[in-house]
C-alpha cells in the first residue's frame, strides 16, 4: 500500500489516482495517465477543430449557392424581359397578352392579328 501525496489517504499500489481527493499517484505519473478532465479538454479541442473545418466548408458551399441563385435570377429576369418583348398588345386597351392570344385577358375583346 501507498499513501496519497496530497491527502495522506492509504491507497492501492495499482491506483493511478487517489480515490479520496483525485490526485495522481506516483504510478499514474510514471505511466503518464491523463486526468479525465484533460481527456475531455483534448476531445473538445479536436471537436472544435473539426467544427471549424465544417463551418469553412459550409461557408464556401453557401457562397457558391448564393452565386448560383443570383445567376439564375439574372437569367430568369433576362428571359422574362424577352417574353414581355414577344407579347402581344391589345389594340383596344393596350394590355400585354401572350403572343398567341385570341382574346385580351384584360378587356376580353378579340385581338385581331394580321
Amino acid at each position: 500500500m501507498v499513501y496519497c501525496s496530497n491527502c495522506g489517504k492509504e491507497i492501492s499500489d495499482e491506483s493511478n489516482f487517489c480515490f479520496k481527493c483525485g490526485t495522481k499517484t506516483a504510478k499514474g505519473k510514471t505511466e503518464n495517465v491523463a486526468y479525465p478532465a484533460d481527456e475531455l479538454k483534448e476531445a473538445l479541442e479536436r471537436t472544435g477543430i473539426e467544427l471549424e473545418k465544417a463551418f469553412i466548408i459550409a461557408a464556401r458551399e453557401t457562397k457558391a449557392a448564393i452565386k448560383k441563385v443570383k445567376e439564375n435570377m439574372q437569367e430568369s429576369k433576362t428571359t422574362n424581359t424577352e417574353k414581355v418583348r414577344n407579347n402581344l398588345a391589345c389594340p383596344h386597351c393596350k394590355a400585354e397578352n401572350v403572343q398567341n392570344a385570341v382574346f385580351c385577358y384584360h378587356c376580353g375583346k378579340k385581338i385581331e392579328t394580321e
